[in-house]
């Protein structure tokens, strides 16, 4: 078996965990978790969402937020927009880099934008275009490339396809999410190797949800591929709305545990990105969702 030296770990606990929650946090409990995940030794941090508040109340402060971390020279802060408005918003906050989504799935589309695909896509173009325009980078998500809550499996050659357009209109990385977490190890490495037929697998990247617990086994199967990025949420943080029983993205610590049993290097200090884990689990008042974090809590 063939394994990359290193694993670029991209944070998006303070984004897509925290978007779903219920208790609504104050913005300096957002900046201190974003300011905590930036002393782990994360190169991206997801601060935010700069989306309707009517829809998404939790990133309501997202222009308080951006104002008030401490940014480094060598972290990115991306924000996730989902239409020119929200672009609008977060360029005014001083960005680096946005991130725009599609899905595999009409279903999904139309439930989540009122929209289809196809609209969807002809929307982010222009969002891509003007972003890029302006020097900002645009990184894409697609929702649900290994199953859909409406439509059940997905075709791999709709997620290829939709992956390739996203390249196309200049997004330098495409994350591709198993937003339900129904996805299995080898259908996982299916998916990747179809997509990457299209695009350089360096430019892919994995989101995988930890629904019925397979996603550090796909995870797994998808660096034999040869991704080098993985999305992660500290302590396990978010969820789907979309689907009953859904659980968070893959836990950032219990993924951390498994490179660095395998000699893979990602320069982040799990023991740092555990305290954080504990720290945000805190203010809503549950324990972390990880194995990491449970069985190491020093709090």
């Amino acid at each position: 078996m063939k394994f990359p030296k290193a694993i670029n770990v991209y944070e998006v606990g303070p984004r897509d965990g925290l978007q779903n929650e219920s208790v609504n946090l104050s913005a300096s409990i957002k900046v201190k978790l974003i300011n905590k995940l930036s002393e782990c030794g994360f190169s991206s941090v997801e601060s935010t969402s700069f989306v309707s508040p009517r829809w998404v109340p939790q990133m309501s402060d997202n222009a308080q937020v951006m104002k008030l971390i401490k940014r480094y020279k060598n972290i990115n802060y991306p924000v996730l927009v989902p239409n020119d408005k929200g672009l609008e918003e977060a360029l005014k906050s001083n960005i680096d880099t946005i991130c725009i989504f599609s899905t595999s799935s009409e279903s999904f589309s139309k439930k989540n934008t009122n929209s289809t695909v196809d609209e969807s896509l002809r929307n982010l173009e222009k969002i891509s275009t003007k972003a890029l325009k302006l020097g900002v980078r645009v990184r894409g998500y697609i929702s649900c490339v290994l199953g859909c809550p409406y439509e059940g499996k997905i075709s791999f050659k709709d997620t290829r396809r939709i992956a390739k357009s996203l390249f196309d209109m200049g997004c330098y990385e495409i994350s591709l999410g198993d937003t339900v977490g129904f996805g299995t190890p080898i259908e996982s490495r299916e998916m990747v190797e179809e997509v990457a037929k299209d695009i350089p697998i360096d430019k892919l990247a994995a989101h995988f949800h930890d629904t019925y617990g397979q996603a550090l086994a796909n995870l797994y199967s998808v660096i034999q591929s040869g991704i080098t990025t993985i999305d992660s949420s500290v302590g396990g943080l978010g969820g789907c709305p979309y689907a009953k029983g859904a659980k968070g993205n893959v836990a950032t610590e219990d993924v951390l545990y498994m490179l660095s049993g395998m000699g893979i290097e990602t320069g982040i200090n799990i023991k740092k990105v555990i305290d954080t884990a504990w720290f945000i689990f805190k203010q809503l008042g549950r324990e972390p969702s990880s194995r990491l974090a449970f069985t190491k809590k020093n709090n």
